[in-house]
């Protein structure tokens, strides 16, 4: 935290609502994008978002100065998020509207056409979706949010031991949820980058999973 984020923290917690006011504007992207990527939906993230920072300033006393203000911050937007995603009772991610899936797909070599590219991102639609927030949230900090173990587990109140176990449990069920979806395809080889075009593709979209989410290690 810099100098000037400091002063503005010190001055907040005296009850000086400018100085919120410019941690707000310093922060409302970045927690706006952790609360889009788990959402899913910009009008409920822009709600999220909102409500986070109404609880930080109403929690400014239980604030430890010890912590990093952005690490305290992420933690409450990540927090409210679970209890959303907790409460919804059918959840639907689209794939236009969804950076998660799009960045799982985005950061691989793609041995067919765009169309290919879709089915692949389609296949994965509602996996993330299924997944219980407890393994949703360290997921989307990982890859998307790319935070280290240590932020994730000073965020979430975890150790890093227990961040990287949710990490691999998620990358399982990810990886089962896929193959119960697609009984017919074949298991992925560790070498293999690119399936055949046409007889392949199943295997291929089992490989681009296997291989963006590292299920063989953390």
């Amino acid at each position: 935290m810099n100098e000037q984020e400091q002063t503005w923290v010190d001055a907040a917690r005296q009850g000086d609502k400018q100085a919120f006011g410019h941690l707000v504007q310093a922060y409302e992207r970045p927690i706006f994008n952790l609360t889009y990527r788990m959402l899913g939906s910009a009008e409920e993230a822009e709600d999220a978002a909102q409500e986070t920072f109404l609880r930080a300033y109403s929690r400014l006393n239980q604030y430890d100065p010890a912590m990093k203000f952005s690490t305290w911050l992420f933690s409450i937007a990540n927090h409210h998020c679970i209890d959303r995603l907790r409460k919804r009772r059918v959840t639907y991610i689209s794939i236009d509207d969804n950076p998660v899936l799009e960045n799982m797909e985005s950061e691989l070599p793609h041995p067919e056409s765009q169309a290919v590219d879709m089915e692949q991102a389609q296949a994965m639609q509602g996996l993330v979706a299924q997944l219980d927030p407890d393994y949703r949230t360290p997921l989307v900090l990982r890859y998307w949010e790319e935070l280290s173990y240590e932020e994730i587990a000073a965020s979430l109140n975890l150790t890093v031991a227990a961040v990287k176990s949710r990490l691999f449990r998620a990358r399982q069920q990810l990886m089962a949820l896929y193959q119960k979806q697609q009984p017919a395809a074949a298991p992925p080889s560790p070498g293999l980058k690119y399936a055949a075009p046409a007889a392949g593709r199943k295997a291929a979209e089992a490989n681009v999973l296997h291989l963006r989410l590292g299920l063989s290690g953390l």
